[in-house]
């Protein structure tokens, strides 16, 4: 039903930019010579043109998990609480990015920092292609400004780590095998604003998969059970992309090639003082209108940066 739902959606579109250059030819025929109606026809066909290059884009999302949700996870680096307000700010920038593009989003945990901001937040992306649009912000993101916490007004610079991995739905045929020997559980109360609402029943999860490493938590949901699966599902998803991650090494190994360590790689910049830009330093792209790019319009520095990718 899925697989039906996205091809009547392609269809959908393509049938959609049809109309609009049809639209565009039949005033055109109408009013051939005295240009009334060009401001109309011109919009039309720049309707269609960028309707296609969407669609352009997303036949171009043939990965293996490319069509997935996403699960997105920030983390503050260095800077202090500059780093922890850097974290909730972007947390809010893929927020209105998803808006935009009618995915749904949801929190599956969040820690907050001592004084503002988030220490890490970890949240589902679902939607069409979410995971191979995504997949481009993995990386730190830097952030320079004047900081609000700093009672000199000294210009501040921190960081941030974004991770992506795509979310696999219970029951899909991946080849990871988890042992339940392997997984230690632990609960703890659910953060809360306090007085009232305080968590008085330790719901929230938290799941140590001991070979790995790896740690996968939930305290959002209403119950231990259903924190429980949420957690499951964010480390299966972790441990896919271990797997992935690991062929991609012994590939690149084999082919002699030197990876780079896209945790540690500045992807992109965010200067809000002494001037405005915000840049990608992998596709060189840059715009100064940093309030739009911090309120959701990232697709300038993501389009161009996938064209790049899969052009290699």
């Amino acid at each position: 039903m899925k697989q039906l739902s996205d091809v009547r959606a392609d269809v959908d579109a393509m049938d959609a930019v049809s109309r609009t250059l049809s639209d565009a030819r039949e005033l055109l025929t109408l009013f051939p010579d005295d240009g009334s109606a060009d401001s109309e026809i011109d919009a039309n066909l720049a309707l269609a043109e960028r309707s296609l290059d969407d669609a352009e884009m997303a036949a171009n999302f043939d990965g293996e998990f490319d069509a997935h949700n996403a699960i997105v996870s920030i983390y503050a680096g260095a800077g202090g609480v500059d780093a922890a307000d850097w974290t909730a700010m972007l947390a809010r920038m893929y927020s209105r990015w998803a808006e935009t593009k009618g995915f749904l989003t949801h929190v599956a945990d969040e820690s907050p920092a001592e004084e503002a901001g988030l220490k890490s937040i970890t949240f589902f992306v679902r939607g069409r292609n979410a995971y191979g649009t995504l997949e481009s912000e993995r990386g730190v993101h830097r952030l320079v400004r004047i900081s609000p916490f700093d009672a000199a007004h000294r210009r501040h610079t921190s960081f941030a780590a974004v991770d992506i991995i795509p979310e696999i739905e219970t029951g899909e045929n991946v080849q990871v095998e988890i042992n339940p020997e392997d997984l230690r559980f632990e609960t703890f109360k659910s953060g809360g604003a306090g007085g009232q609402y305080v968590n008085k029943t330790e719901s929230a999860v938290r799941i140590i998969h001991e070979p790995s490493g790896l740690i996968a938590a939930s305290q959002q949901e209403r119950s231990q059970a259903q924190n429980r699966d949420v957690a499951m599902n964010i480390l299966r998803a972790k441990l896919v992309q271990r797997e992935l991650e690991m062929r991609d090494k012994k590939l690149a190994e084999l082919r002699g090639e030197r990876s780079a360590n896209e945790w540690g790689s500045q992807i992109r910049s965010y200067v809000l003082n002494p001037y405005q830009l915000v840049k990608d330093h992998r596709t060189n792209v840059e715009t100064g209108n940093t309030a739009a790019v911090l309120d959701g319009e990232i697709d300038t520095f993501i389009w161009p940066y996938l064209q790049q990718r899969r052009a290699i």
